[in-house]
């Protein structure tokens, strides 16, 4: 089989890190990276091509759709949820019209070729917008179609990028007189906070536990901004790139739906503070709660129903919350931070 062409967006963050490794593991696909910001040789050295620019320059994408065929998008490229909250047109620009941009990359090679293009695109738990902490606690686990009302400017892009993907692949040019060979496959995960033992958090709302976790590795006191029984779904990277790469690869007769909620743990962050704390018995962590962003991580679900996804293709978590921390975290910081 001829190797297939997969473009990776915001390939320099958290989760591209861990796919781009993953996929030149496997040694049959020609990655075609982009970032904002130049990569470190070792991350280049496994793309076939790593490009610095932005998703906001449509002359550069439309000179990366003229000089290759791609056969899957993965869109990580994003602002997070902090930055969003404090830049919000910014947040738009980036996380809207950017994706705008990416999905017209994707229709226009999947036209062009007369065939499907797999985009794949990660959304987040911050879709979700709960009124206050008693409904969360009744609501437990919540389901994809339940309580999407995000309060902030992240997750309001998010959601609204999901049903852009949605038009995409169901309704794009709905009004033509024929209808087109080629068509967009768009196929997204609403992930939960991530924890990465080998890239520093960048401005999440969800960071405080993976920076409660490196900080404690690196000796340096941490002030958390949530409150002890602070609790939503999170997930170890590894599993991340699992799903991503897991959800690529069904069959789209089996895929019922776009988007699929998937959740590994979801312990307090007291607990996870205790888990720190035994691995790093001289952590210098405080809970110093900010009340801004306390309302935001609380409007957060307690943990999410994943049940579509396990029916869907099979979705199981590899890491819970005592092999993450035991066989990847607390092994791989400390050597980061021991060896420099």
């Amino acid at each position: 089989m001829a190797p297939r062409t997969i473009l990776i967006t915001g390939a320099s963050g958290e989760i591209g890190h861990g796919l781009i490794h993953r996929l030149a593991e496997q040694g049959r696909d020609r990655i075609l990276a982009l970032d904002l910001h130049a990569a470190e040789d070792a991350l280049r050295a496994r793309c076939y091509r790593f490009l610095t620019g932005d998703i906001a320059d449509t002359a550069l994408l439309e000179n990366l759709a003229a000089a290759y065929d791609l056969d899957v998008i993965y869109h990580l490229a994003a602002l997070l949820s902090t930055k969003s909250e404090r830049q919000p047109r910014l947040a738009h620009r980036v996380n809207v019209d950017g994706t705008l941009n990416l999905l017209e990359l994707g229709v226009g090679q999947a036209r062009q070729q007369q065939r499907e293009i797999k985009f794949l695109y990660p959304s987040s738990i911050a879709v979700y917008g709960l009124p206050d902490l008693q409904t969360k606690r009744r609501a437990a686990k919540v389901k994809e179609d339940e309580w999407c009302e995000p309060r902030t400017m992240y997750g309001i892009n998010k959601l609204y990028c999901e049903r852009l993907g949605r038009y995409y692949a169901r309704y794009y040019r709905q009004l033509d007189a024929q209808e087109t060979a080629g068509h967009l496959d768009f196929r997204g995960l609403r992930f939960p906070g991530l924890i990465s033992a080998f890239t520093v958090p960048t401005g999440g709302t969800s960071d405080y536990a993976p920076e409660m976790l490196h900080a404690a590795a690196a000796g340096t006191p941490y002030g958390c901004f949530v409150r002890e029984d602070t609790r939503i779904p999170f997930m170890a990277m590894p599993d991340a790139i699992e799903a991503l790469l897991r959800l690529e690869a069904a069959p789209r007769g089996r895929l019922t739906r776009e988007m699929y909620n998937i959740g590994s743990f979801n312990p307090s962050a007291s607990g996870f503070f205790e888990r720190i704390l035994h691995a790093f018995p001289e952590s210098l962590v405080t809970f110093a709660p900010d009340a801004k962003r306390q309302n935001i991580v609380d409007s957060w679900p307690l943990d999410v129903d994943d049940s579509a996804a396990r029916a869907d293709w099979e979705w199981r978590p590899g890491y819970d919350l005592d092999r993450a921390f035991d066989d990847y975290l607390i092994p791989a910081v400390r050597r980061r931070y021991r060896d420099g």
